[in-house]
């Protein structure tokens, strides 16, 4: 018998069909705030060495991010291959995720580009990360890297009717996404539906081996920039504490006040510190204060 990593694999489709969305977007879904560890741990400030004018990077948040300013959306994305034209792109990844609807937006604007893509994962590709890179033709990543796959994560309050509207609201797009992993992967979709289920983080050889990517990145065309790291990390604080603050039930509105309205704590930082694309060392050192109003 063939182990899996000496199989061939024949996939249903470089890149599989479009993905469902939502048409009332009644719950936004988030990554898990341990991932957002994960990534500060081993995956902030991963780059490229070297890039073209063919290149979209996405090394934010999914989704519009509001402690940047920044993150990537289909609206972007589309911007971006309108410019590279009629050529093939490179997608570099290093994100632990966000939206999960938005970024199953971004895999199918990727899927549409008539020219071959191909995906680099450099640090993580997490969650809604995961998906966008499925897009690709050709998909490579990191040895040292993580590609992690899990269910639709989102926050809901509500008696047990709610929990399980909300549940079988969820339904079709965790079945969606293990389609699209099983197509790409050339897996057993039973399987894949069990690594959702776990929150499956998978090394480079392991994404290889399991068919969620064609090849390891060679080190050399990987490099750790250390502003980055340090700026990846303090945003990570926040979003973290932004979805801790919503679990405890707040809205995403109230949490991000509580988190700006710092000023008049016990060793907060000063409003101006905290705005949205400000210094993230100086947005981490203000946290301290919003813990002291948790107790």
């Amino acid at each position: 018998m063939m182990t899996m990593r000496n199989a061939p694999r024949v996939f249903a489709s470089a890149r599989p069909g479009a993905l469902p969305l939502p048409a009332d977007r009644k719950l936004q879904a988030f990554t898990p705030a341990n991932v957002l560890d994960r990534h500060g741990d081993t995956a902030a400030g991963v780059r490229a060495v070297m890039q073209g004018d063919n290149v979209i990077t996405m090394f934010d948040s999914i989704g519009e991010d509001y402690w940047t300013g920044g993150g990537v959306t289909a609206k972007k994305v589309q911007a971006q291959l309108r410019a590279i034209g009629d050529r093939d792109v490179e997608v570099h990844i290093n994100s632990y995720g966000g939206d999960m609807f938005e970024g199953i937006a971004v895999y199918n604007v990727l899927r549409e580009h008539p020219k071959s893509i191909t995906v680099k994962v450099m640090g993580m590709a997490a969650s809604a990360a995961s998906i966008i890179a499925m897009a690709g033709d050709r998909i490579e990543i990191g040895a040292a890297s993580f590609l992690m796959i899990h269910n639709c994560w989102v926050i809901a309050v509500g008696n047990r009717h709610d929990m399980a509207e909300t549940a079988e609201w969820l339904e079709p797009f965790d079945g969606a996404m293990a389609d699209v992993y099983a197509a790409r992967s050339g897996g057993e979709r039973e399987q894949i539906v069990k690594w959702m289920d776990g929150e499956t983080f998978m090394s480079g050889s392991v994404a290889v081996d399991r068919g969620f990517a064609d090849a390891l990145l060679p080190a050399d065309q990987l490099t750790t920039d250390e502003d980055a790291q340090a700026e990846d990390r303090s945003i990570n604080e926040l979003r973290a504490m932004e979805l801790a603050l919503v679990a405890s039930g707040m809205t995403r509105t109230q949490a991000r006040a509580r988190i700006r309205n710092l000023k008049g704590t016990p060793g907060a930082a000063s409003d101006q510190d905290i705005t949205p694309g400000a210094d993230g060392r100086k947005m981490t050192e203000a946290l301290s204060g919003l813990l002291a109003t948790l107790s």
